[in-house]
Parts: structure tokens; sequence; C-alpha cells
């Protein structure tokens, strides 16, 4: 009898597509793996699993500050070492040529973060850490519950923030909000006091950011240099500022989208299991969010037939209602076969904002809880 504690390991890649500077918290990179390796170890001793997973990591630096082809490169790398699945992808950005190439060479499905529903294909799939169709109609229904009427729009020279701009004109249409100016800039962080100044000038009461996020950084610097505080808004940009210290400071003040909420108790339950074993409660979105897109994983592996890259779509397409740790209390896991966004309901995403003290957030609201 062959013993299937011997067995070769499962391998599924861990693709990051953005090169996180050397400053970057250790501990960051830690809930960036570790909650992706528990629920694999986790399913293994619990026989849940017949053979181990090998995660195989891989970090480059695609756009928007590298290139494409690095992102496509290490792909091709995590297939051409046995994978039979990928995390990643996870920028709007990269996706989008990364799509064409998994569809025309390599033909081994993804789950990524991204926001565009252009990168949804036969092949990919995705847990939106945010999305450019959802995140403007959350920030319209805040700017509205505010009191707000007058809006400025910071747009990055990007994907996302071309996707942005259209989903908040049309939220801002249904809120009965005017975006009384629109300022394009860098897609990296850059002097904007010229643009803050003329949305100021147009009489804004409230500024929202669309796009990835770095166009953020110099913001608030833009705001002091002309004494101006107004209510800010913006998506998951939010969530740089926990990896990178030097960010949390430009976000400070701002209301961005979590994945993080206190109360859902498959997220809290997860987080006991995850500081027994590693000793700290790190509460933000990376370890729910990476555990979301493992639990989709592991129950494609445990009902792939066969176990291949092939067998492993076909069974992502078979993941329904399984809860979820991020988003509000009820969000649920879903996919089908012509269904490739994961997380289901409105509460996937809630506002939260940063604290002074450079580490911890508080909650702010949820969408539609009035």
């Amino acid at each position: 009898m062959v013993n299937s504690r011997i067995a070769e390991p499962i391998r599924i890649g861990w693709l990051l597509d953005t090169r996180f500077p050397e400053v970057m918290e250790l501990d960051t990179r830690s809930d960036l793996r570790e909650p992706f390796e528990l629920v694999f170890n986790d399913a293994y001793e619990q026989g849940v699993l017949d053979r181990p997973v090998q995660v195989i990591f891989k970090e480059v630096d695609g756009l928007p500050r590298g290139s494409v082809r690095a992102v496509i490169d290490a792909y091709g790398e995590l297939c051409d070492e046995g994978c039979l699945a990928v995390f990643g992808p996870h920028v709007s950005e990269n996706i989008l040529p990364v799509k064409e190439a998994i569809e025309e060479r390599f033909r081994v499905p993804s789950i990524g973060l991204y926001g565009s529903d252009e990168g949804l294909g036969e092949w990919t799939f995705a847990l939106p850490n945010g999305s450019m169709t959802d995140e403007p109609i959350i920030w319209a229904e805040l700017m509205r519950r505010g009191g707000h009427e007058r809006v400025g729009v910071l747009v990055e020279r990007s994907q996302t923030g071309a996707e942005h701009l259209a989903g908040f004109r049309r939220a801002c249409r249904d809120e009965g909000l005017q975006i009384v100016a629109e300022e394009s800039i860098a897609q990296v962080g850059r002097d904007v006091t010229d643009q803050v100044t003329r949305i100021r000038d147009a009489g804004a009461t409230t500024l929202a950011l669309c796009g990835f996020g770095m166009g953020l950084w110099g913001v608030n610097a833009a705001l002091r240099k002309l004494g101006w505080d107004p209510p800010r808004y913006t998506g998951t940009a939010l969530e740089d500022a926990y990896a990178v210290p030097d960010l949390w400071e430009p976000v400070v003040g701002w209301i961005g989208l979590e994945q993080y909420d206190e109360a859902n108790k498959v997220g809290q339950k997860f987080l006991d299991r995850f500081e027994e074993v590693y000793g700290r409660r790190p509460e933000y979105f990376a370890p729910v969010v990476v555990r979301d897109a493992a639990v989709c994983f592991l129950d494609a592996l445990v009902n792939a037939r066969p176990l291949s890259p092939r067998g492993v779509k076909e069974a992502l397409e078979r993941v329904k209602m399984l809860p979820a740790a991020s988003g509000s209390p009820g969000t649920r896991l879903s996919f089908g076969k012509w269904t490739r966004r994961g997380w289901m309901g409105a509460g996937y995403l809630v506002a939260r904002r940063l604290d002074p003290d450079g580490k911890t957030s508080h909650f702010v609201a949820r969408y539609g809880d009035e």
C-alpha cells in the first residue's frame, strides 16, 4: 500500500506583483504568507487533504512602478514549477495583460485581489480587494450621509483611476452630488499643490481620490500648505499604510475602505487560531483576505477531478456559499461557471479611518447601514 504521507505535495503559487520597499514591516510580509499556509497545514493535519500543500512565493515589481513583463515571467515560472493554481496577480494594471498570457500560454487558474472586472475570464477569478465599480458607490453614499453636495476629484492617470472615475460619476449622479472639479495627477507620489488648489477654488467641500493610491501620498502635504482640511475619501489605498510605516501619515485623515470588520465572527475565529499558532493577532485586512483566498483554493483542491490545472479551475466554479472571514457578518464566498467574483454581499467592504498612533484603525461605517 502506498503511504499518502510521503506523497508529492500539491503546489500552489503566491505571486505578489508589487514589490514593497525594504522598510516594509516584517510582520506584514508574514501576515500575507502565514494565513495562506495555515489554512492548508490545518487541512492536511485534519485529514481534509490527502497530501500536503507547498506554497511557492514570488515577489516582483509590476505596474505601477515596475513592468508587466516581470509579472508574466513570474507567473510562467510558477507554472513551470508545477503549480496547479496561482494566487495573483493582484494589481488591476497587471492582470489585464497577464490574463492574455494565462489564456494563450499557461492555462493555470488564478485568483487575484484586483478590482477591475476586465481581468475576469475563463481562467481568472477575483476576490476584489476593493473594486472600481463598488468603491465609488460607497464613497458617494458616505458623502451624501455627511451632508456634502460639492465634490472635488483627484484622478490618477491609470487604468484604476479611469475606472474609478467612471463609477464615481455614476454614483454621484445617483446620490445627488455635484462634481465641481476633476484633476489629473501622476500614478506615483508627486507634488499636487496646484491640483488641490484648483479643486478648493472650485468650491468643493469634500475630496475623493480615484486610483491605485500611490498618487495619494502628496495630498496631505498640499492640504497643509493650503490650510484646507476637507473630509476626504479613498478606496483600499488606505491599506498600503499597514505595510509601509512611512505611508501612515500621508493617509491619516482620509476615510478609506477595508475588508476587516471586527464584528465578523468567522474572521475573529480565524484570528484566534492564527494567534494560537503564531503568537500575534493582526487585526486588519491582510490575514482575513488571504485566509478567504486559501479557503477557496482548498475547496477546489479537495473537489478537483482530476487534480490538474483544469480540474482545479472547474472545481473553483463549484465553490459555493463558504463563510468569509473578511467583510461584514454574513459575507460569503461563491464562484460559478460564469461567476468569477467571489465575495458576495455589499458588506465585503467597510469604511475605516487610520488612527494617529501609526498602528491601528477604527470602524466608520458599513454600506447601506444608516
